[in-house]
């Protein structure tokens, strides 16, 4: 059975904007794929749609975007054909990693090239779009400037090669909360976005960290003290800069050399659990279908 990835998601930079007319909100983030993925196989059978899960507890129907996925790019091409779906857990759930849109991105992708539906891109982060404002970002993967919903993606120069040590407090962050949160309190501060874009294009990788920002660590850093804890923990440990990832609670810290990333994972595995990870440049919509993972 051959397995595909499904890359995870950081943003080095998250601004969330004003609330618009449908309830979203307008969002700037530059977004970065990193090497911890999901495991997706995808099998051919008669009809009607199944998903194995293994690695956590999650549900296996229409409540998992993978699931959801494969259902709609069913519906919307006119497919009778069904689909065992294989997914092996790996990306924390509910970490702010994006881990549920990276599998739901991945999906589409495997089933256009196992249908033969040959969509394009475009067509398939349409589809994305209905299923989350991560997913089509999922599909394009590398790294992107994201605005609108996170629907609008801008190619940007890959961060440099370095290694960066994901660190998720054992605490569970309501994304729902987090944005109501900062209706109420905006923060008096944005990330500097511009500054950070302009760190990237230079390949200036202290630059990068040194602009590292996340609008949600104004509403947090009070009432969830141990994502305060992780960020002053990597940063002690020798990183260049160290934020939060979506709404948490994951924090990551950017290193230039493998080494003191390990060094750091290992001094903080006892309080949170970490990751050792590295840039991907490719997200999972251009890999081959038969892309060999790292272990």
């Amino acid at each position: 059975m051959d397995f595909f990835p499904a890359w995870a998601k950081v943003n080095l930079g998250l601004e969330v904007r004003e609330r618009r007319p449908d309830g979203y909100h307008n969002v700037r983030m530059v977004n970065q794929t990193v090497s911890l993925a999901d495991r997706i196989a995808l099998l051919p059978q008669r009809e009607g749609i199944t998903l194995k899960l293994s690695g956590a507890e999650l549900p296996a129907g229409e409540d998992n975007l993978a699931y959801r996925a494969a259902k709609l790019l069913q519906e919307r091409c006119g497919v009778r054909a069904g689909v065992r779906i294989e997914l092996r857990k790996r990306i924390p759930v509910a970490a702010g990693l994006a881990g549920g849109s990276a599998d739901a991105a991945a999906v589409l992708y495997g089933l256009n090239r196992l249908w033969g539906l040959n969509l394009t891109l475009q067509e398939l982060q349409a589809l994305a779009l209905e299923l989350g404002s991560d997913v089509p970002f999922a599909l394009h993967g590398g790294t992107a400037l994201a605005e609108g919903r996170g629907e609008v993606l801008t190619p940007l120069t890959p961060l440099v090669p370095c290694w960066l040590v994901l660190a998720r407090p054992r605490v569970e962050i309501s994304t729902a909360w987090a944005y109501a949160e900062l209706d109420r309190y905006p923060p008096a501060a944005r990330p500097d976005i511009d500054g950070l874009l302009a760190a990237l294009a230079a390949g200036d990788l202290k630059g990068v960290a040194a602009h590292l920002g996340n609008s949600f660590e104004s509403v947090i850093r009070e009432r969830y003290p141990s994502v305060v804890e992780a960020k002053k923990a990597l940063l002690a440990e020798g990183a260049l800069g160290a934020c939060l990832t979506g709404s948490g609670p994951t924090v990551f810290g950017l290193f230039p050399e493998r080494a003191g990333a390990e060094k750091a994972a290992a001094a903080l595995k006892e309080e949170m659990d970490t990751f050792v990870v590295r840039p991907v440049a490719e997200g999972a919509g251009v890999l081959p279908f038969e892309a060999v993972m790292e272990e």
